[in-house]
């Protein structure tokens, strides 16, 4: 509740309106995307991937992070991003954390546990 940035990480379910301009080498894409059925999951993962890269952005400027999901997707959508195309993927806590409260880092998997060589 302290943090002094929170960021809604979202996508955006037209994103290839703007395919045009950010991608103009990929001629013809924009059509394609809006008339895929399951667009909404293509804008989901790219959207999460894009939050990804502001969390190892932040962190690299030294800045704590807090990603969270859990929270009432349809009520941040309504009070933030209504009448748009955009819709929140996951809440981003940003700021400097007081280092005597920050829990020390969590176990992680060994390789051979998390990934498999095919």
């Amino acid at each position: 509740m302290s943090a002094p940035v929170t960021a809604i990480v979202g996508y955006d379910l037209k994103f290839y309106e703007k395919m045009p301009k950010l991608a103009p080498h990929n001629l013809g894409m924009r059509d394609t995307f809006a008339k895929l059925p399951d667009v909404a999951e293509h804008a989901f993962r790219n959207g999460t991937l894009q939050g990804g890269y502001l969390i190892f952005a932040a962190r690299a400027l030294g800045l704590d992070c807090g990603p969270m999901s859990g929270f009432d997707k349809a009520k941040v959508d309504e009070e933030f991003l209504a009448g748009t195309s955009i819709k929140s993927n996951f809440l981003c806590n940003l700021g400097y954390g007081d280092p005597s409260k920050l829990l020390p880092r969590a176990p992680r998997l060994d390789f051979e546990e998390a990934c498999q060589l095919l």
